[in-house]
């Protein structure tokens, strides 16, 4: 078991009856003028902004606009929006959406203050920790944005996709009401699904096998978004299973299921290149990437692979053959990502053969130039890389 500090200090508003409490969440916190962040056109055809802008308004709080996030963040975007703060004397940040937009709005929130370009932060360049604070209306469960300490930008010149984590990125507050969810796209609905799973292995495939509290909220974890999922594709508007994969996404990415435990991590780094070249859902790229880094690292701690087969798969345990164990909860897995209408493939993913130019490039930008490694379960240098994506083609 690893040493660890755990912090979740976002407040939490939960149910239809949350985003009553919007103007008064942004007053508690401080703010005075605000960004209203979003995407595109359905926050305004929801009638979701009209009503967040409504109850800045009822107590007493200015604000500005800036839409256009699209999926995987832009940081041209986020350049503007820091213009239009730092003009208009922004205090306070709201992002009304999902992930994408609660990113771009984390990217803001660092940018503001600083006199370089925010690009400097997810290249490791700068790592100045004044932000301004932020609050997010969620409508997207997946990405966990939320309650985490992360941001994953888009570089437009080149499509770099990077991160950058400090804990001065958690939101002060998330408004979270699982009916805007009832509209969601099967598609979108899916990638979100594949999304809260894969924030959840990415810390429970570790070689840290004795934290048994953490192993079972994240199997629970597991178990619950596999079973909700199925039945929101089938039941848009089913409030209690929209409810289940709302809170699971939060859970799966506010650090709690990795509490002790050594996170990976390599298989999001894989996918950011996935989706960096190709601008592609991130939840597919990553159902498409995991199978093959499973295969490819199952090894190191082949008990783990095999618990979760059991544990969350349901696969029949052969106690003499733990790593065939193991490679059924592997295959069990992958059509499990099938049967929700996910690619477990490259090809699958993108529509076209991958070239071995392109995996190369993958390959040199998520090693950043060959010099660097990716992962703890099985730490992957850029050869490593090289042969999963052909594994994964």
């Amino acid at each position: 078991m690893q040493d660890f500090i755990y912090c979740a200090p976002t407040e939490v508003a939960f149910g239809p009856s949350s985003e009553e409490k919007i103007g008064k969440l942004v007053k508690k916190y401080g703010g005075t003028k605000v960004l209203v962040h979003f995407g595109g056109q359905s926050a305004e055809r929801s009638g979701l902004l009209a009503k967040v802008c409504a109850s800045l308004e009822a107590e007493g709080i200015a604000y500005v606009k800036l839409g256009g996030v699209v999926p995987n963040p832009r940081v041209s975007k986020v350049r503007e929006g820091i213009e239009l703060c730092r003009k208009e004397g922004v205090d306070f940040l709201l992002a009304v959406g999902g992930g994408s937009v609660i990113d771009s709005c984390k990217a803001i929130s660092v940018g503001i203050p600083y006199q370089g370009d925010v690009w400097d932060f997810y290249t490791r360049k700068a790592f100045d920790v004044a932000c301004v604070p932020m609050g997010c209306v969620l409508t997207i469960p997946a990405a966990g944005s939320e309650m985490s300490n992360g941001s994953v930008i888009t570089n437009d010149e080149g499509n770099l996709k990077k991160d950058y984590c400090i804990e001065e990125f958690r939101c002060k507050f998330a408004v979270m009401n699982p009916e805007r969810t009832y509209t969601l796209p099967a598609w979108q609905t899916a990638c979100g699904a594949t999304d809260m799973i894969m924030h959840t292995m990415e810390r429970y495939f570790s070689k840290d096998d004795d934290m048994d509290v953490t192993d079972n909220i994240a199997e629970a974890v597991f178990r619950t978004v596999m079973n909700s999922v199925h039945i929101v594709l089938k039941e848009p508007e089913n409030y209690r299973h929209r409810a289940q994969l709302m809170w699971a996404g939060s859970l799966a990415h506010n650090d709690l299921t990795g509490c002790g435990t050594t996170g990976d991590w390599a298989t999001h780094n894989l996918e950011h290149e996935l989706s960096g070249m190709f601008d592609v859902s991130h939840g597919a790229g990553l159902a498409a990437m995991w199978g093959s880094w499973a295969r490819y690292t199952c090894h190191e701690n082949i008990t783990r692979f095999a618990r979760f087969a059991v544990n969350v798969m349901g696969v029949q345990n052969d106690f003499n053959n733990p790593e065939a164990t193991a490679l059924a909860g592997i295959e069990a897995t992958e059509r499990f990502f099938e049967s929700i209408g996910m690619p477990t493939n490259i090809h699958d993913l993108i529509g076209k053969e991958i070239t071995d130019a392109e995996i190369e490039e993958m390959a040199l930008k998520c090693s950043n130039g060959g010099k660097g490694t990716v992962g703890s379960l099985k730490v992957l240098n850029m050869q490593d890389m090289i042969n999963i994506y052909k594994m994964a083609k």
